[in-house]
């Protein structure tokens, strides 16, 4: 091609851009296309930067582009540290919640344990308690019934005072029966001996008879064989005659 020709190609060329141009004047609604065209085209980078942050991207780039390989070896080395501390830092927290976890799962058998001592306890002090009564009152019939035992010898000493008339013989049964009420006396036990005319109690008086007497009727006419109690327990009732008041013969003998 000719110096000529390329002249009139270029003189050709900027013909045509003026046209263009004077095209776009001419028409008003083609230009703002072609600015709206042209203005969404800038506003794309502008969204970009929202999701990617481009500074810091190019950042990066020079920072490895200016980097020899031993720094970046470092640079990556102290990025898996960080990364390792992290995992250990999750770890230790997981570790924790679960430590707690387990603590309060403890706490509470603790609490469950303990109540059920406290529990366990109060049975074992109800049953030490029942167990002391119980021996208790075992002693008390063992006791109840030696000292009942006791009371049929005593009834011997008695019949034999009174029907012994050797004076020696009485002195030594009297002072054994003496001593043998000391002891009754010394365990609490204390007779029963109601006087004549004295309101018959079941709980305490066996009734073997019923007399005409000068008493009144229903009352104690004779006491047959004293009673004994202790400790307010009647080990063996008063035995005795009741009176049913004086009888149609002995009122006419006193009218004689």
């Amino acid at each position: 091609m000719s110096e000529r020709d390329a002249t009139d190609a270029e003189k050709a060329e900027e013909s045509n851009g003026d046209e263009g141009t004077a095209g776009i004047e001419d028409d008003p609604e083609a230009g703002g296309e072609r600015r709206e065209s042209e203005s969404e085209a800038n506003e794309e980078p502008a969204s970009a930067e929202v999701t990617v942050e481009s500074e810091d991207i190019e950042d990066l780039t020079e920072r490895v582009a200016a980097a020899s390989g031993e720094d970046i070896a470092r640079e990556i080395a102290s990025l898996r540290s960080l990364v390792a501390d992290l995992e250990a830092r999750t770890e230790g927290e997981e570790n924790e919640a679960t430590t707690a976890g387990e603590a309060e799962t403890a706490a509470e058998q603790i609490e469950e344990l303990q109540s059920k001592l406290a529990r366990k306890q109060a049975d074992f002090e109800n049953f030490k308690k029942r167990m002391d009564r119980q021996r208790a009152q075992e002693r008390e019939r063992a006791t109840e019934d030696l000292v009942t035992r006791l009371l049929g010898v005593r009834d011997d000493l008695v019949r034999a005072l009174n029907q012994e008339d050797d004076a020696e013989i009485r002195g030594g049964v009297e002072s054994t029966l003496g001593e043998f009420d000391r002891v009754l006396d010394d365990e609490g036990v204390a007779e029963i001996g109601p006087d004549p005319g004295t309101e018959v109690d079941p709980q305490r008086h066996e009734v073997m008879l019923r007399v005409d007497s000068e008493h009144p009727e229903g009352t104690v006419a004779e006491v047959f064989r004293p009673g004994y109690e202790m400790g307010g327990k009647v080990l063996r009732p008063a035995q005795v005659t009741v009176s049913e008041g004086r009888s149609d013969a002995d009122d006419g003998d006193d009218g004689e």
